[in-house]
């Protein structure tokens, strides 16, 4: 029995180790990302458009209520277990007055390239350092992104 638990301990000791190697082999920057790399060795970022690919999003005065309920339904799978309508945290921040903070570009960005906007936005670095807790990509495609925001505008008022 001794014997037994001893070989199993040293085969978990050597599995362990073997996990623990990057197999990876190592591959150098394409030029595209070279040319992103500032002089501090950290990726180039435009704060004002955040970082994916919505640069320019029409937003008509009057709310898309169909578009507002879509949003709901996502809002409620996917968001609702860590962000309340109101401004208080629960996980993440409270959402109540998030369309008059950000733009429609940023929200739809961050909601649809959450780990990149993670790495890059200043802005979401510092919420992060609130709220303790990065938010996992919910895989939330164009279509959902521009609803949320729809939703987002319903619940700060927008008619």
């Amino acid at each position: 029995m001794k014997k037994f638990v001893l070989i199993s301990s040293l085969v978990s000791v050597i599995l362990f180790a073997l996990s623990c190697g990057d197999d990876k082999p190592k591959q150098e920057p394409s030029a595209n990302e070279a040319k992103d790399v500032s002089a501090n060795d950290k990726p180039a970022y435009d704060p004002k458009r955040g970082e994916g690919k919505f640069n320019k999003v029409e937003i008509a005065a009057a709310l898309d209520a169909g578009m507002a309920e879509k949003g709901n339904k996502v809002y409620t799978v996917k968001c609702s277990p860590c962000h309340k309508l109101t401004d208080e945290k629960l996980v993440g921040p409270g959402w109540k007055g998030v369309t008059a903070r950000r733009t429609p570009e940023w929200i739809m960005n961050f909601v649809t390239n959450t780990e990149e906007m993670i790495d890059k936005d200043p802005e979401v670095q510092a919420q992060l350092e609130l709220c303790l807790v990065r938010m996992p990509n919910q895989n939330v495609s164009d279509d959902e992104a521009r609803a949320i925001y729809e939703f987002q505008r319903r619940n700060d008022g927008v008619k």
